[in-house]
């Protein structure tokens, strides 16, 4: 499917299955409808020429490996109806430079933004209780922004992430503070 381009995905869809787009190398642009309620494992892994995906608020899970090596991805917003991303979802998105993480999510999965060479920060909610190993391995740039006691600060403390709490600044505009 190297010549394919463009996709849109009719509103009878429900699931991206496994390996639906695997390899699609000239895709550059997707459109997921909102009927779509998961996307599963290796649904776009491979898919170089990616650039932009609108994923919908019916989309509850994202399978492993599912935009694997999608190297032309530069940024993703994940809709609030995301619960889990799994294993190196996101992994190898060397152009990625920015992901919002909504706080319906619970779950990030091993390796699942690895090797995301470009990415710079990235907030994880304090509904994120499980986060897998080398979930942000290689991404040497980055800085995450965690929850003062969060499950997700004492795992980049663990890793030896660079973080910064979500309350660092509220001194500047909290109680005494004349704003």
């Amino acid at each position: 499917c190297s010549g394919l381009t463009l996709i849109t995905i009719p509103d009878s869809v429900t699931s991206i299955g496994d390996y639906a787009f695997y390899d699609c190398s000239g895709l550059t642009s997707i459109t997921i409808p909102d009927s779509v309620t998961s996307i599963g494992d290796y649904a776009f892994a491979w898919c170089g020429g990616l650039t932009s995906i609108t994923i919908p608020n019916s989309v509850t899970s994202i399978g492993d490996w599912a935009f694997y090596y999608c190297e032309s991805l530069t940024s993703i917003t994940l809709p609030d109806s995301v619960t889990s991303i799994g294993e190196r979802a996101f992994s190898d998105c060397s152009r990625l430079t920015s992901i919002t993480i909504p706080d319906s999510v619970t779950s990030i999965g091993n390796y699942a933004f690895a090797w995301c060479s470009s990415l710079t920060s990235i907030t994880i909610p304090n509904s994120v209780t499980s986060i897998g190993d080398g979930a942000f391995k290689g991404c040497d740039n980055l800085s995450v922004t965690v929850v003062r006691g969060s499950y997700a600060a004492a795992y980049v403390r663990e890793q030896g992430i660079p973080y910064a709490y979500t309350d660092a600044m509220d001194w500047l505009t909290g109680p005494g503070s004349g704003n």
